[in-house]
């Protein structure tokens, strides 16, 4: 009876929103899902009000690194263990565990395979800051006996630097390397960093900012000859680029579930077993994955990032070809109409669908706000409500005014050529517009070197 009573309401619930209002029209990023629109987004017709700002439509989706949408493959994929296989994976004793367990394991060999891991290295988590806390916090801390220095580069994501940070208020040393204008680490000062009570060297392996892969072949048989275990964020690189754990001879990776369009609210890490890296639980609870990472394991959550995960891998290399095309013909539509632009980070060792833009002339957040029809970033998601220049910027020696004017754009497996045409269109419109009402933009084209000014003090 009560379930006839909720289908009934439902049923009237649904028959209301369809009547009272009609779905608009979305961009092929947002997934195929069509979400119910708030009372306000209907005060003026085909005008969405959102946080006090007016928008024609929603805008086009111009924003992968900070999340992606949900693939309609992994979503169904998901939605058996949300209705009929509920079980707690930890459940022994029927069959609704038995199946929510046994369908946790194959998305734990499905997340294995994309990086050439063993299905028993990987400790599912809630996310990549949980998994580079337990990384950095748990191995420090289990080896703080002998070891009392970590080694990690200065633009890493910011959950990795206050690990850090919160390691030195505990006594331990850390070394932040610099890094060159293309984004890239010194492999020679990556060695000479390297202490014998090192115990920890951290980079990650593509910037969340500027999309620069570091060399981790390379600095993985550093830390090899050093006999130094090796952690890595990858959460930006999974899926996007080759990954072989073996290769890179890393002892732990990050891994994030809706960087890949899987769900939110999971992640993983891999945890190497042969050599054998131990950390110290930085939970306490129930014991499982191992006693690593303590809670029930969200059994549709891991299995829509498996299924992320095994989509991956098979469409790599197309998604690969498609997105650099389109990061291609974004470029050259914005070069093409626009002087003064700069491309931060290295050119060629660059993940494709990461294209981060500095704007010369033009104020970082006058630009962001104008463009409201395109959703783009001004960097890091976690650090996007600062007004800051990107600290990652700055370790590049990105000029302050430069850092102030940067844009990220996100390209990803949903992305149209169409988007990319119109976000060159409504960009270009932007800058021009903003450049006109700049003293400094007309004093440059006047042939005037606004370096060798001397400003007044007031």
């Amino acid at each position: 009876m009560a379930s006839k009573l909720l289908a009934s309401s439902c049923r009237r619930t649904l028959a209301r929103t369809a009547n009272t209002s009609a779905p608009r029209g979305i961009s092929t990023a947002a997934g195929a899902a069509v979400v119910a629109p708030t009372p306000e987004a209907f005060e003026d017709q085909g005008v969405v009000t959102v946080k006090g700002v007016k928008i024609s439509a929603r805008p086009l989706y111009l924003d992968m690194q900070a999340t992606s949408p949900v693939d309609p493959r992994v979503l169904d994929a998901m939605l058996p263990y949300y209705l009929a296989r509920f079980g707690n994976p930890h459940s022994r004793t029927h069959l609704y565990g038995w199946e929510s367990d046994s369908a946790v394991e194959t998305a734990r060999s499905q997340v294995a395979d994309l990086i050439g891991a063993s299905p028993k290295e990987i400790v599912f988590t809630s996310g990549a800051t949980e998994s580079n806390n337990i990384s950095i916090k748990g191995v420090m801390k289990f080896y703080k006996e002998k070891k009392r220095h970590v080694v990690t580069t200065q633009t890493e994501h910011k959950c990795v630097l206050d690990s850090c940070r919160h390691l030195q208020q505990e006594g331990f040393e850390v070394t932040y390397l610099p890094v060159g204008s293309d984004g890239i680490v010194d492999l020679e000062k990556l060695r000479s960093a390297i202490r014998p009570d090192t115990g920890l060297v951290s980079v990650m392996a593509v910037n969340n900012e500027i999309g620069v892969i570091q060399p981790m072949e390379e600095i993985g048989k550093i830390c090899k000859e050093f006999n130094v275990p090796f952690h890595t964020d990858a959460a930006q690189a999974l899926g996007k680029i080759p990954i072989d754990v073996e290769k890179w001879n890393v002892s732990l990776m990050s891994l994030s579930g809706h960087k890949i369009y899987g769900p939110k609210g999971v992640g993983a890490l891999f945890m190497r077993r042969r050599p054998r890296i131990r950390v110290e639980p930085q939970m306490n609870g129930g014991g499982q994955e191992r006693g690593i990472r303590s809670g029930t394991v969200p059994t549709p959550l891991v299995v829509g990032m498996g299924a992320a995960c095994e989509l991956a891998k098979k469409e790599m290399k197309y998604d690969d070809k498609r997105i650099r095309a389109l990061q291609e013909r974004l470029l050259k539509g914005i070069k093409a109409k626009l002087d003064g632009v700069v491309v931060n980070g290295s050119i060629e060792r660059r993940y494709a669908g990461n294209l981060n833009l500095s704007f010369a002339y033009v104020e970082g957040e006058s630009l962001l706000m104008g463009l409201k029809d395109v959703a783009v970033s001004s960097g890091s998601a976690c650090t996007s409500a600062s007004l800051e220049p990107s600290y990652v910027l700055r370790a590049l020696g990105v000029d302050e005014d430069m850092a102030h004017t940067s844009i990220r754009f996100g390209i990803g497996r949903f992305t149209t050529e169409a988007e990319i045409d119109r976000a060159v269109e409504l960009t270009v419109q932007q800058v021009e517009k903003l450049r006109e009402m700049s003293p400094l933009y007309e004093m440059v084209k006047e042939g005037i070197d606004i370096k060798q000014i001397q400003w007044a003090q007031h």
